[in-house]
């Protein structure tokens, strides 16, 4: 994940072994995030803080990302378990590049993706940001640019680079900023004490899964049960930290991450909420972690429409539903 402030962090490894005696040796696991610890790894933190992987049997290390670091190659090397991918475009390219790996579960339903405008200037609406300069990072123009290209029609002229320093957008009322929906924002109500216009294109048909899970078909295929208790311990560690008792993973977050400040936890947690980020849609009746095969074929369709995926590939090959829609954790949920 993906905000100006953000950087690389060495990798930590928390081991709790509560309930795994019965069972033997807990069997140790490495799942590689793809960024520096945030609240928007929460779930995962829970899950060591409260002894949830270790009731599955699980010693787990957290090995974070950052800018300057590549955890998707380890994964088919071996040298992980686990991933926390990005949204499904990779899990596509996986696919044509015959990388064998499977996303198993999308913790994250909506992909937090968002623009930004200062209100009252006329830039109030999806439609009037057809007539702003939108501030776009390289990745982001090569990726969901793209998309905003195809389906609604913005265009290459409109953009301008990107730096991942909100100044640019402070100074000028009439740009709009790319960010994530739990993160630029807070940067925008600290420095410039307004709270500026959010526009998440998942809600305008950007409809991919993100913060994925992912792990090697080998994995799945010769330990399924290692698989299953990952992800059921990390959906339940996902409804603990929004519902629950969050502390002690945030403050694993901040142990890991020095950086990260409770202000900038508790702002992304109530953006996860209120966005139903983690738990909307299919989750309500199936479970954190929900799946479906009709929503990754629209958004495959999608990027085959915006040229980003080629219509040759397999796309039910990226993924598979075997681990998730089990409704595991869902009586956690709380109003």
């Amino acid at each position: 994940m993906f905000v100006s402030t953000r950087s690389g962090g060495a990798a930590i490894a928390v081991a709790l072994l509560l309930g795994a005696g019965a069972a033997g040796a807990a069997d140790k696991v490495t799942f590689a995030t793809n960024w520096k610890a945030e609240a928007e790894h929460g779930g995962y933190y829970q899950a060591i803080a409260d002894g949830t992987y270790a009731k599955y049997g699980l010693e787990v290390t957290i090995r974070p990302g950052g800018p300057q670091s590549n955890e998707r190659a380890l994964l088919p090397t071996g040298r992980i378990e686990f991933l926390m991918g990005g949204n499904m475009t990779q899990a596509f390219s996986a696919v044509k590049e015959g990388i064998p790996t499977l996303v198993v579960a999308a913790i994250f339903q909506k992909e937090p993706q968002i623009f930004m405008t200062h209100p009252g200037v006329g830039l109030d609406k999806w439609e009037d940001l057809k007539k702003a300069t939108l501030l776009v990072g390289k990745g982001g123009f090569n990726s969901f640019y793209q998309w905003m290209m195809a389906e609604h029609g913005f265009t290459e002229a409109q953009v301008k680079p990107y730096t991942f320093n909100a100044a640019p957008f402070l100074a000028d009322k009439r740009l709009a900023q790319q960010g994530y929906v739990t993160a630029e924002p807070f940067v925008i109500e600290k420095e410039g004490g307004f709270k500026p216009n959010i526009f998440l294109l998942a809600d305008y048909g950007y409809d991919t899964y993100s913060t994925t899970l992912e792990t090697r078909q080998d994995l799945v295929e010769k330990n399924p049960s290692l698989v299953q208790r990952f992800v059921d311990a990390t959906i339940i560690g996902w409804y603990n930290y929004l519902y629950g008792n969050n502390k002690p993973a945030n403050e694993l977050i901040k142990k890991d991450n020095p950086e990260m400040t409770d202000d900038q936890i508790a702002f992304s947690i109530v953006k996860l909420k209120e966005y139903g980020i983690v738990d909307s849609g299919d989750t309500l009746t199936m479970g954190i972690g929900a799946m479906s095969d009709a929503r990754n074929k629209s958004f495959f369709d999608k990027m085959v429409r915006a040229k980003l995926a080629d219509s040759s590939v397999d796309y039910k090959k990226a993924f598979t539903l075997q681990f998730v829609n089990k409704r595991v954790g869902i009586e956690l949920r709380k109003p």
